[in-house]
């Protein structure tokens, strides 16, 4: 296996790609933490937490739910000690964790453009932070960051995701540069159009048929968990550009 006695924390994992990407994970040999807000149904978007523990546990593979608000230092730095309590240790951190309020930037109320910024951006900045002192002190690690086409392609009510985006593609660029001597990989996976429930319940009336399917980004991210910053880092990865390499090989 692949990721055979790798501990991966995943945010944003009650659904979506975040979810297809813990699965993957516990199908390559992982025991994951799968945090996020979600602890009970009866939102406008299905899944919990604890429904994905359970999917992974069923894969005999170990799972720790944690609900995690990412835009807040205590509870990350919280999400960090569990895992290290529960596991001993964090070999890989998925900053899957986002919202978008669609819409014109002279609509868009003040306190969701901070939101949008604070979950996509600081979210990735304190989860990193929080993971940074143990990959450090071992020389290894792997973060995977999500990005999407959004970030340099101009695409209509998408300014506010597409400036989160667009920052958290230099901050895997940067941040590859300063972890380059402790072997930490810094990559970023950036999805196109995917068919998740988010753009289920924004798009109800549009023919998804030919998009991308999260499980495909969940093997992208086996992929890139399964390299060391000697081989790959400081990278946004394309679905094509992750083909060319080589990770649709990824069972």
């Amino acid at each position: 296996m692949k990721l055979g006695g790798k501990v991966a924390i995943v945010t944003g994992a009650s659904r979506g790609i975040g979810k297809a990407i813990v699965i993957a994970f516990a199908r390559e040999g992982a025991d994951v933490v799968v945090a996020a807000r979600t602890e009970q149904e009866g939102g406008r978007l299905p899944g919990t937490i604890h429904k994905t523990a359970d999917e992974i546990h069923a894969l005999g593979r170990r799972a720790l739910a944690i609900r995690t608000d990412v835009t807040k230092e205590k509870s990350v730095e919280e999400l960090a000690t569990r895992t290290l309590q529960e596991f001993g240790a964090i070999d890989i951190l998925v900053n899957n964790a986002g919202i978008n309020f669609p819409g014109k930037v002279f609509d868009i109320p003040i306190k969701r453009w901070d939101l949008v910024i604070a979950v996509n951006l600081r979210g990735t900045f304190l989860c990193t932070k929080a993971v940074l002192p143990t990959m450090v002190k071992r020389r290894s690690g792997c973060i995977i960051n999500i990005s999407s086409v959004v970030g340099t392609r101009m695409i209509s009510l998408d300014v506010a995701y597409g400036v989160t985006k667009a920052a958290i593609e230099r901050f895997t660029r940067g941040l590859a540069e300063e972890l380059k001597e402790y072997n930490i990989a810094v990559n970023a996976l950036c999805p196109s159009r995917t068919d998740t429930e988010g753009f289920g319940q924004w798009m109800p009336g549009v023919d998804r048929s030919g998009w991308q399917r999260p499980e495909m980004w969940g093997r992208y991210a086996v992929f890139l968990a399964s390299q060391d910053a000697s081989s790959l880092t400081g990278k946004v990865l394309s679905a094509e550009e992750l083909a060319e390499l080589g990770a649709d090989s990824v069972s």
